[in-house]
């Protein structure tokens, strides 16, 4: 099976050692930056704006509708893009810019008043970063990535891709508690949104793409339109069921992912220091240890069986972590829950960029992002934020009142993530005829 991807044109290759160390470089800052948008906005809420777990909630749930329409919406416009350019790289290009000036000044809101004041700005600004994030990352970036592998190289290349991942986890969840306790958030956001800048200015132009001259065809709105009749949900069958069973997952470990740090710092009682030293080791060794060894799984075993093991250790891993209260307990159950979670992530995303129809792939990075973004996002931190002020512990933090989330988040989470199984077992083809 062929494992390389060449212009057609100048039968070039398009996976060249400058591409994969932009590609490597591109996949670390934004994961970077997506790991303290998905965290650490969310500690800031909570520890400098308001301690109350449904402000956080909100936040996460509008900006994974954000997320979710630019990505349909520029996604599809990547598809259709002509320039000299390239369809994916100006979205990437500007896209990572953006990002990083706006993880920058993210803290700012904490500078407005009264406390509505100060939420209201902070959902604003993680609004602005969500869409052009998605735009860069989730549509054009991961378009880019099936645009120039196949179905030989693809779960290698995920892989690889995935460490960067972890590798941007263990930064942020491993240092990032030592980093502000040294310098502050304020300086900890500009060094993010610094990074996330710098590499999208030097590595986005570094990127080849085919030369396309060809004119798309139909309109813009009718292309995403046309994707949702039935004809075309009946003959992208197996990619949508895929995505049931990603939705489902994606919401188990939503219940709980928004609160992690949070849940650490105030239930278990670990500094912030020592919360992220948890984390990171747990990422190290989970994650990072994991990541490309099971991409060469997924490309060997195949996609499915890899995903419904991961799915049912994932659920045993997040109920062992619940019942976990001090530290060596925490990180043996964190890699637990840790190294399923990483597996499933790769198995699902080869999978689904498999089920990419070619002529659609950044319109249909968009659909994996509405499943995994909108219709995740939304109700899993709804239902933890909804599970912590009901059932968590009262606190009362620099005079303001809130909940502490308490160990039924991960096991609730663990629960939903089981029944993610069950759409798997319907898929049957392997790709898209």
């Amino acid at each position: 099976m062929n494992t390389t991807i060449a212009d057609p044109q100048t039968n070039k290759p398009l996976l060249t050692r400058s591409v994969w160390v932009s590609l490597m470089l591109l996949g670390l800052a934004g994961q970077l930056a997506w790991a303290v948008e998905n965290q650490y906005f969310n500690t800031f809420m909570y520890n400098n704006i308001t301690p109350d777990p449904r402000a956080v909630s909100w936040m996460v749930a509008i900006t994974a509708v954000v997320s979710t329409v630019a990505t349909i919406t520029m996604g599809t416009l990547s598809d259709r893009t002509r320039t000299r350019w390239g369809k994916r790289r100006p979205y990437i290009f500007i896209g990572y810019i953006v990002w990083g000036i706006i993880t920058a000044i993210f803290p700012l809101a904490a500078k407005f008043q009264p406390i509505a004041v100060g939420v209201f700005v902070a959902i604003l600004f993680d609004s602005v970063l969500s869409f052009f994030a998605a735009s860069a990352s989730d549509a054009a970036f991961s378009a880019y990535v099936t645009d120039i592998t196949t179905e030989a190289n693809r779960g290698r290349v995920t892989g690889a891709l995935e460490i960067m991942k972890w590798v941007a986890f263990l930064v942020i969840y491993g240092g990032a508690g030592f980093i502000i306790e040294a310098v502050g958030y304020y300086w900890f956001f500009y060094i993010i949104g610094g990074i996330a800048t710098v590499i999208g200015l030097i590595c986005a132009p570094l990127l080849r793409e085919k030369v396309q001259t060809d004119k798309p065809e139909g309109k813009y709105w009718q292309k995403i339109a046309d994707t949702f009749q039935l004809s075309s949900l009946r003959q992208n069958s197996d990619f949508f069921k895929l995505m049931i069973a990603l939705t489902v997952f994606m919401v188990g470990i939503n219940v709980f992912f928004s609160y992690l740090m949070i849940y650490l710092q105030h239930y278990v009682k670990l500094s912030i220091a020592n919360s992220s030293l948890v984390v990171g080791i747990c990422i190290l060794v989970g994650g990072i240890g994991a990541a490309y060894p099971i991409g060469l799984l997924v490309d060997r075993w195949g996609r499915r069986p890899v995903a419904i093991l991961s799915a049912a250790l994932e659920a045993v891993g997040l109920v062992a972590f619940s019942l976990s209260h001090s530290t060596i307990p925490l990180i043996i159950t964190g890699i637990l829950w840790l190294a399923p979670f990483a597996a499933w992530t790769i198995s699902t995303t080869v999978w689904a960029r498999d089920l990419f129809p070619e002529e659609k792939r950044g319109q249909f990075a968009g659909y994996y992002v509405l499943f995994n973004v909108a219709f995740t996002m939304i109700p899993g931190p709804l239902l933890g934020g909804w599970l912590a002020a009901n059932y968590g512990v009262p606190i009362v933090l620099d005079g303001k009142a809130g909940f502490v989330p308490s160990p039924l988040l991960f096991q609730v989470a663990g629960a939903v993530v089981l029944l993610a199984v069950i759409p798997l077992l319907t898929i049957r083809k392997k790709k898209v005829e």
